[in-house]
């Protein structure tokens, strides 16, 4: 039995709701994977839940949808953010996907000292989250945000959000938070780690909280992955 498509609409979703089709998804569901009237998607717009949709129009250039009814509550993810230094090509992609599987609200790509990419393509980042969450059955796709300097956040940061920093001097130290509701956020720095004075300003916010992950240094996609299994074990709604 093939697996139903599911499919990210910019679109309100309801019962007898009509949801017209991009020409790009247009050419996606009837040109590429063959399908037709009356066949049945899965949809989703991050705003109402999961709905089963049937095909009531089908042309490459555009298409129409009916919405029958609700297959998945809406399920918003914590209010935790992921702020992280661009790397490599493939694996910023490769962040961007975990974090939107892993549950994250926001993402904020940021320009540390030792941050080597100086720009992000964030339309193609923000399309990235989607096709991740069409992957994932999530209900909700995080926004991912333009790059911005990390010190510039920093000095405009609201401190009932608590930061969980990854600080690679303190290998094999343990990595326990404290037990704080509320927003928080998960910072993970470049491949070179965070400068002296970045660790410096970090270590003297009462708010930021800074954790060894494990007695190896990580790579800073794996790096990003395991900062989020351990703030959703320990805080999120995995525990």
């Amino acid at each position: 039995m093939a697996s139903v498509i599911r499919l990210h609409v910019n679109h309100p979703l309801g019962a007898g709701q009509s949801v017209p089709l991009s020409r790009e998804q247009s050419h996606y569901l009837f040109g590429v994977m063959r399908k037709g009237v009356g066949e049945v998607l899965e949809l989703f717009n991050g705003q109402d839940g999961e709905w089963l949709g049937r095909v009531v129009q089908a042309g490459k250039r555009n298409g129409l949808l009916l919405c029958e009814r609700q297959s998945k509550p809406m399920q918003l993810p914590p209010d935790l953010w992921l702020l992280f230094a661009p790397i490599k090509k493939a694996r910023t992609d490769f962040i961007v996907e975990k974090a939107t599987e892993m549950g994250v609200a926001q993402i904020l790509p940021v320009q540390s000292d030792f941050t080597n990419s100086e720009r992000i393509r964030q339309d193609r980042l923000q399309n990235h989250a989607v096709e991740a969450a069409e992957q994932c059955g999530g209900t909700y796709v995080p926004v991912v945000h333009e790059l911005q300097k990390l010190s510039k956040l920093l000095d405009g940061w609201d401190p009932q959000r608590q930061i969980m920093f990854c600080d690679e001097t303190r290998l094999g130290s343990g990595a326990s938070l404290p037990s704080l509701a509320g927003p928080w956020a998960v910072l993970i720095g470049p491949e070179g780690g965070f400068s002296p004075a970045e660790r410096r300003r970090l270590n003297e916010m009462p708010h930021a909280h800074g954790v060894a992950l494990g007695p190896r240094i990580l790579r800073a996609d794996t790096a990003a992955v395991a900062a989020l299994t351990l703030w959703q074990s320990a805080l999120g709604d995995w525990k």
